[in-house]
């Protein structure tokens, strides 16, 4: 899947259009935004609700060329990850930080050479850092993650954190959500971005509430880097989930305390259906099924296991498994500006949904190119999910 979504990104950075089945030109733009929320019954007992603004384009989210170069040179930098999260490693506390993470040297021979190699790639990215970000983050140490289980249970991509993964910590005073937002923004994100609404927007009411996070990540690859803003606020399942003797009632929207959802105009200029989407996982030990869904379903093929939307001009729901201990749910905008809270409810338990199924086309294949980016971001996120 990560090769996948590389090789998008480099469709994306070229500018390229496609055609699809419809004979409708699609673009893909660089710039994404993504809600997501997560209901995690089997590992955390919390949700939690987010919002990443995501670009490979330096002039959308800007970082330094420079700066950008360096990294991608450094075959060994993994991501480096800018946070207020609490506790981002263990011995943090009360601190912002800054983690440079590192793939493992096989050279390193024992914890001291681990140690001082992880602590000379950070001091010779932290003063750029500190620079680009406003910061005076300062080395805490050098932090050898020793446990993929999060990883492995959550299905999750390990560049943030797993068995080989070292980040040299550095730390600083504790930066209030909304202060931190405002001024990252400010800095790094495109003034049109800005101007533009949409999910920047909701990130922005969100980061005001007591126990909002977030982070801005910076995620090298073989032929780009991915920048990314996320605001999260996680909450205990219990308190946001309306429950019934047969059926658990779910008002997606209800968990980001808004009624609409609303695109960025800047994507208006253009054809970017796939562009702004909303993920919903929901994480249990029991097999669960979705079904009443109020909304729209969109017809599907399934392409390498995955299932891909035969029709992208409507607005609806792609659930990919519907059932099971792990389900997940995208849903695309089509050809609209905005989303009610009505046409994303759906209730867990019940009966099955069945969705027609046609037969498999090249043009559909390219579909899922574009779709593989929208909906696999999550990979690039904090406590982001791949399929």
């Amino acid at each position: 899947m990560l090769k996948i979504i590389i090789l998008i990104l480099c469709i994306g950075v070229i500018g390229t259009s496609l055609n699809s089945a419809y004979s409708q030109e699609i673009g893909l733009s660089t710039f994404q935004e993504t809600a997501q929320l997560i209901i995690d019954n089997k590992l955390t007992q919390e949700t939690t609700t987010s919002i990443t603004l995501l670009s490979n384009n330096i002039q959308e989210i800007k970082i330094p060329a420079e700066f950008e170069q360096k990294i991608k040179d450094n075959k060994r930098i993994l991501a480096i990850v800018v946070t207020n999260e609490n506790n981002c490693v263990l011995g943090v506390t009360d601190q912002s930080c800054i983690l440079i993470n590192i793939d493992r040297n096989p050279e390193d021979k024992g914890i001291n050479a681990i140690q001082d190699s992880t602590k000379e790639i950070g001091e010779s990215l932290i003063g750029d850092i500190n620079q680009i970000f406003d910061t005076n983050a300062e080395f805490f140490q050098a932090y050898i993650h020793t446990s993929a289980k999060s990883n492995e249970e959550l299905d999750t991509s390990g560049i943030i954190s797993g068995t080989g993964t070292i980040s040299a910590v550095y730390t600083m005073p504790m930066e209030d959500t909304h202060s931190m937002y405002e001024k990252i923004s400010a800095m790094l994100i495109s003034k049109q971005i800005r101007d533009s609404g949409g999910f920047y927007n909701i990130a922005r009411n969100m980061s005001n509430e007591e126990n909002a996070k977030m982070s801005f990540s910076i995620i090298p690859t073989e032929f780009t880097t991915v920048s990314q803003l996320r605001v999260s606020i996680t909450n205990p399942v219990e308190s946001m989930i309306e429950k019934s003797k047969s059926e658990i009632k779910m008002n997606p929207l209800e968990f980001f305390k808004i009624k609409n959802l609303n695109r960025s105009e800047y994507f208006s200029t253009g054809n970017y259906p796939l562009n702004s989407i909303f993920q919903i996982v929901i994480l249990s030990d029991e097999n669960k099924i979705i079904t009443n869904v109020k909304g729209n379903i969109i017809p599907t093929e399934t392409i390498d296991e995955i299932e891909i939307p035969t029709e992208i001009t409507k607005k609806g729901w792609i659930f990919d498994p519907k059932n099971g201990t792990q389900i997940q749910g995208k849903y695309i905008f089509g050809d609209s500006t905005s989303i009610n809270e009505n046409e994303l409810k759906f209730s867990l338990n019940g009966i099955d949904i069945q969705i027609k199924k046609t037969e498999s086309d090249e043009s559909i294949v390219i579909v899922a190119i574009i779709v593989a980016i929208s909906i696999g971001a999550a990979i690039f996120y904090l406590k982001g999910y791949k399929k």
